[in-house]
């Protein structure tokens, strides 16, 4: 093990962080996505200091296979957004980079400050970096080219104790970002760790914040529930606080009031752990057809006229998933897929004025767009 310190302008030690080699981390650098490598090639050969950070990391040291790489650099985003040409910024109060590459989108970001915690993001160092981050194990950072895991809070130390260590005080950490319950239950449930009680229990005194976050990261959150390979046990997880309620408040009342609706979801949920553990489920249609599937089936009737069949079961499924906002894509392969699984061949298809068609047994019927 290795040890890096770092110094203040005037030559004083701030602080340091522990270095951890290939024999020590034990993360075989054929198992990190190319795609990912090549941007921070790229970035550490314009000169900026890079990494891959994050839940890739807890992931590549506890064996599993990250289906996301998040990068961290030096590099300002605009200067990330000049290095690469399919790349465009997003945010306001803390402005990111979407890198394409291939057909994967890699979340390039620059390092925060500890200056104006909380309101206020500004460029800082990798450490000053590691104590903005939400949780101790999600303070990993990652070099692919000299393969070895940077550790500035003791992470290492909490994912090989099971444990999950808040970085950020507990009176502000979820009211900054209500998203962070979500992620200290996904920690939990993927690292098979222990959440402290004082932890729990301000995540049930903080429920009703998850209400305020807008339905795109709700959505963002939920497709990386889905596509966990734990996502059964994330969801059982969420009912125990109350965190569905607020995620996907259909599926709650569903599983409160409509009798073995929630024994039925849950073994669908397990079907797509297996799946995806498998590689059968690649795109998020495929995995909502398995959240979707046994409301269907509920809302489905064979007496229907076939030209009425599909919008009516599009805009129940449409309303089902709110506040998620998928793609609409998405949505209408799943729907079709559902319906597909019942006997019902309807494909969807947009005409020239962009209005949706469905054909069964040779009917067409069209119809607009909700």
């Amino acid at each position: 093990m290795l040890v890096r310190y770092s110094y203040d302008a005037k030559g004083r030690r701030l602080g340091r962080a522990l270095v951890y080699t290939e024999s020590e981390h034990g993360i075989p650098r054929q198992s990190v996505d190319a795609g990912a490598i090549r941007v921070v090639e790229a970035l550490v050969g314009a000169g900026y200091e890079t990494y891959i950070v994050g839940g890739a990391v807890r992931d590549l040291v506890a064996g599993r296979t990250p289906k996301d790489f998040d990068i961290v650099t030096g590099a300002v985003p605009s200067r990330i957004r000049r290095l690469f040409r399919n790349s465009r910024i997003i945010g306001r109060r803390f402005r990111i980079v979407h890198v394409s590459c291939g057909s994967q989108l890699y979340e390039v970001s620059t390092f925060r400050s500890r200056v104006g915690e909380g309101s206020v993001c500004v460029p800082g160092t990798l450490e000053e970096d590691a104590w903005r981050r939400d949780f101790s194990v999600n303070a990993l950072y990652y070099d692919p080219l000299r393969n070895v895991v940077i550790d500035c809070v003791g992470g290492m130390v909490d994912l090989k104790r099971r444990r999950v260590r808040p970085l950020i005080p507990l009176r502000s950490i979820f009211v900054e970002d209500p998203v962070r319950m979500l992620r200290a239950l996904k920690c939990s449930v993927m690292c098979e760790s222990s959440i402290p009680f004082s932890v729990r229990r301000s995540i049930r005194r903080s429920v009703s914040l998850l209400g305020g976050c807008s339905p795109s990261r709700l959505t963002d959150e939920f497709v990386k529930i889905l596509f966990s390979g734990r996502s059964a046990a994330l969801v059982r997880a969420l009912c125990g606080y109350q965190l569905l309620l607020y995620l996907q408040p259909s599926v709650h009342y569903f599983m409160r009031d409509v009798p073995c609706f929630e024994s039925a979801f849950f073994a669908s949920l397990r079907v797509l752990d297996q799946a995806f553990v498998s590689g059968r489920v690649k795109r998020v249609g495929q995995a909502l057809t398995y959240v979707l599937r046994d409301f269907v089936g509920l809302v489905f009737g064979h007496a229907d006229a076939p030209d009425e069949v599909y919008i009516r079961v599009y805009r129940a499924c449409r309303s089902f998933v709110l506040p998620m906002n998928p793609p609409r894509v998405e949505l209408e392969y799943a729907v079709r897929s559902c319906l597909g699984g019942r006997g019902f061949a309807a494909r969807a298809a947009c005409t020239p004025s962009g209005r949706l068609c469905a054909r069964e047994n040779g009917v067409r019927c069209v119809f607009s767009s909700p």
